[in-house]
């Protein structure tokens, strides 16, 4: 492949290939998006705020945006890059005194060496007027110990300003992480946070352009209109597809000696790289391949699972919400429709009618129950039938209008699928209009009893088979034991990466909601 895509590179009079996935900032494509997250991070910085966390699904530019900061930064800044999360406590520090040049004696040190020579660093630097940077990538992958070492570094401060600024930068569950008790201290810190939203339909048109005049382009290469559309139909504004995508398109312009990107040269390359994904080369199971399919890109690019708790309180919240007058039998005169689009809490007051909440008779029906809302974004090469009714965050719409906008769905089609309207009545949508309306997460309820311990290793109940028989059903390859046995553990690991979940083998409660969305009786 890469010598086609150097033999590509050639023909089209490019310099260098302009789908690379290495994060170069040169390519930096600033959407809306793209710039108030640049934006933030450096008001952050130089406002010494502390504390920053930025968010994005798995592609979506933040390593990019990451080097683009750090080249941006003037001499007056300091900075170190933290890349490889899986890290000790020990080895962060090492690794912040490296980055940012500091000398140690040689000889082993402690944990209190490293923290006096980066605070008397820092002192220097302050005194000088200069300012220092911490970023860390992926930093959903920390452990909470290395979390915690990260807070104390936010202690080396002066009575009036913070002598290092701390980005981090990660997938969704970063910000799940950090809501978690045991890292409230931290999450109280954070001043200036930022989620990192795919790319509209509008931009990718933009990116692909920037892109193409980057790696040396000089407009003797185009994509058709319909070309884009197909792009966004695929990638859903996930850069690292379009990345994908395109490399395989050009390729295939190449191969027919073409200088304009058609939309049947777009879908040939979308075929491709399924192919190349196994998603149709008969490694998985009729019912995925099937779903696959049904769903041609409907609707679950992202899934997710965060937390979010409700109690009595919540449920007497939510009993009024979304209520409307009912309907008159017999109107005089036939009323517009009722909207499909809905406010936040409209939409999860259906959710909580619709929703199925499996009983958990060991627990207490209030103060032992948690109901959660899912969110959360997996890689799209992943399709999902999705079994009860969830909800779609709508795009952007026009400046002023509420946010955010919410569409539920009651249950998906091969065409389409079924919405509900704020007066609970079904309506058919199509494919496009769903598309045309994408936010990037879907969102539903799930219940699970604070105390449940996560299902791991040796573990045998009622729940380990159902996640067996689910397992098994798209693809995996268990036994129906009702035993967590090694497989089992294998397997659930298996699934978690394939979803972009954190790839431990333990079925807790983020891995059991996204099982249990796959199931019409429920987990």
């Amino acid at each position: 492949m890469l010598s086609n895509s150097l033999m590509y590179t050639s023909y089209f009079g490019f310099t260098e290939n302009p789908f690379n996935l290495t994060p170069d900032p040169r390519y930096l494509f600033l959407s809306h998006n793209h710039k108030e997250a640049l934006d933030h991070l450096r008001y952050g910085i130089e406002e010494r705020k502390g504390f920053i966390v930025v968010t994005g699904g798995i592609g979506t530019g933040k390593t990019t945006l990451c080097r683009a900061l750090l080249a941006g930064l003037g001499p007056e800044t300091r900075s170190a890059l933290i890349f490889n999360a899986f890290i000790s406590g020990m080895e962060l520090l090492r690794s912040v005194v490296q980055e940012l040049g500091i000398d140690m004696p040689p000889g082993e040190r402690t944990q209190k060496d490293h923290i006096d020579a980066l605070n008397r660093f820092l002192l220097e630097t302050f005194g000088k007027g200069e300012n220092a940077v911490l970023l860390i990538d992926e930093s959903q992958n920390l452990s909470e110990d290395v979390l915690e070492q990260v807070r104390m570094l936010s202690n080396l401060e002066t009575e009036k300003e913070k002598l290092i600024q701390i980005v981090l930068v990660g997938q969704p569950e970063l910000r799940e992480l950090l809501a978690g008790p045991s890292l409230r201290q931290l999450d109280e810190r954070v001043m200036v946070r930022y989620h990192l939203n795919p790319l509209d339909p509008r931009d990718v048109r933009g990116y692909v352009e920037h892109r193409l005049v980057v790696a040396g382009g000089h407009g003797n290469l185009k994509f058709s209109g319909r070309a884009f559309k197909k792009i966004y139909g695929y990638a859903r504004g996930n850069p690292r597809r379009i990345n994908a995508v395109c490399d395989r398109a050009l390729l295939v312009a190449y191969t027919r000696e073409k200088h304009t990107v058609s939309a049947g040269m777009v879908a040939r390359a979308v075929a491709d790289l399924k192919h190349d994904m196994g998603l149709s080369s008969g490694t998985r199971s009729p019912v995925l391949r099937w779903a696959a399919r049904a769903l041609l890109l409907l609707l679950v690019i992202g899934l997710g699972l965060g937390a979010w708790r409700f109690g009595d309180a919540a449920f007497r919240l939510f009993s009024g919400i979304g209520e409307e007058p009912p309907l008159q039998e017999a109107a005089e005169a036939p009323k517009p429709p009722a909207p499909l689009m809905m406010d936040d809490k409209t939409s999860l007051s259906l959710l909580f009618e619709r929703a199925y909440l499996p009983p958990f008779p060991d627990a207490p029906d209030s103060e032992e129950r948690r109901l959660g809302l899912v969110t959360y974004t997996f890689p799209a090469e992943y399709y999902v039938l999705l079994k009860k009714t969830f909800r779609v965050r709508a795009a952007e719409q026009a400046p002023g209008t509420p946010r955010p906008l919410y569409l539920v769905i009651a249950r998906t089609r091969a065409d389409g699928a079924v919405a509900l309207d704020i007066s609970e009545k079904e309506r058919p949508v199509s494919r496009e209009f769903i598309l045309s309306n994408w936010g990037g997460t879907v969102s539903w309820i799930f219940a699970s009893p604070k105390a449940s311990a996560p299902l791991s290793i040796g573990m045998r109940n009622g729940v380990v088979r159902r996640i067996q028989e689910t397992l098994k059903a798209i693809g995996y390859v268990v036994d129906l034991t009702g035993v967590f046995d090694e497989r089992t553990q294998g397997e659930v690991s298996r699934f978690q990466a394939d979803f972009g979940l954190m790839a431990d083998g333990i079925a807790g409660p983020r891995t059991l909601a996204l099982l249990n969305h796959m199931r019409e009786e429920g987990l």
